[in-house]
């Protein structure tokens, strides 16, 4: 692979790899196939990095005798925007650090999957042209493969987007992970749920494609409004991400199930889909629901009174922190990284007033810009 000459360092692999994992035991371990942040980030790391992320930039110390090369592959061309926003959040942050990168995009669907193991082997095979690797997975369990033959690939840098769950039976961790804990949003909104709506709650979901994420985002979710509100769910409707399972499953509860007076959903694709279902019934003042993650839509559906509430995420914090770590690794400062960054989550919902939504949104997508992005 060819190598950047970086007049401070010589580019290695990264320390994350050599790690023994995991860094402390914490209860319940026997019973996961993965490892939880708090134990395999070092103590600091993670907040240093959130730190440096929120802060103006710092150029890269080093110097460069080509751009870095940077292979994306990940489901940007789904509904959601997360991923074009974290693309545009990383290589703006790139810019002000000073560092020179060119790009190459992978794009698929969420439902994709071999179409992301076709192009992860294409980027495996072509590793001499790249330098970095950032992989969004469709799904972590069925994409763990991928991720294991990308993450000891030689030369290659891997990071991986949208999940913070390493698992604990891959031969090769990547060299970070990046994302927002839905188990943290999942909490962050059943406590505004329970609190706005009280106990004793009828209510349906929603749900994505059966794995970790969708564990936490649904799961954690339902576990959460039972212990808290005695919450009751009377149906889960697997809509795999998709604007047409949001649909689909909204209409099939409306129809079947009209005591469910709250729908959870489990992202912006499904939750779109959920309130066209709600608008074309004439039943969207009469059910609460969610959305997931504070994308655009979710905020312009929230100002218009179509959806009700989200965990939402600090967007470009992904995208950012990427580009630190980039820097860092360039710079030779692996060791200083976390494995698992977090961004931050608050929750947004519509009786807030449009000045309080519009500071959230700025602050959230502050190098990807406030307005909808163009599909």
């Amino acid at each position: 692979m060819r190598k950047l000459l970086i007049s401070t360092v010589l580019l290695m692999g990264t320390t994350a790899f050599a790690a023994e994992l995991p860094l402390k035991e914490l209860p319940g371990d026997a019973d996961r196939d993965h490892w939880l942040p708090e134990q395999v980030n070092a103590d600091g790391t993670l907040e240093k990095l959130q730190d440096v992320t929120g802060g103006p930039a710092v150029k890269f110390s080093g110097s460069q005798d080509r751009p870095i090369q940077i292979a994306l592959i990940y489901p940007s061309a789904d509904v959601s925007d997360f991923w074009a926003r974290n693309y545009l959040a990383m290589t703006k942050r790139l810019d002000e650090l000073g560092i020179d990168y060119e790009t190459r995009e992978f794009a698929s669907r969420q439902i994709e999957h071999s179409l992301q193991s076709t192009y992860a082997g294409q980027v495996a095979q072509d590793a001499d042209l790249y330098d970095y690797v950032i992989f969004g997975p469709s799904e972590l369990a069925t994409q763990a493969d991928n991720i294991d033959k990308l993450a000891g690939t030689d030369g290659l840098v891997t990071y991986v987007w949208a999940f913070h769950t390493p698992l604990k039976y891959l031969k090769n961790q990547p060299a970070a992970w990046f994302d927002f804990s839905s188990a943290y949003g999942a909490q962050k909104i059943c406590d505004y749920m329970v609190e706005r709506l009280g106990k004793d709650v009828t209510y349906a979901l929603n749900r994505g494609i059966p794995g970790i994420t969708d564990n936490q985002r649904s799961g954690d979710f339902m576990e959460c409004v039972k212990e808290k509100g005695n919450w009751n769910a009377v149906y889960e409707h697997y809509g795999e991400y998709q604007r047409e399972g949001g649909f689909e499953g909204t209409q099939l509860i409306l129809q079947a199930y009209p005591e469910a007076k709250v729908i959870h959903n489990a992202n912006t694709a499904m939750s779109m889909g959920s309130v066209e279902a709600q608008l074309a019934a004439g039943k969207e003042k009469e059910i609460f629901s969610t959305g997931w993650g504070g994308t655009g839509l979710e905020l312009d559906a929230i100002r218009r009174g179509e959806l009700d509430a989200t965990p939402m995420r600090m967007g470009d914090d992904v995208g950012a922190a990427t580009a630190e770590a980039i820097k860092a690794h360039m710079e030779g400062r692996d060791g200083e990284l976390p494995l698992v960054f977090l961004g931050r989550i608050t929750v947004a919902h519509d009786q807030m007033s449009n000045d309080e939504i519009d500071a959230l949104e700025k602050e959230a997508f502050r190098f990807s810009g406030v307005d909808a992005l163009e599909r």
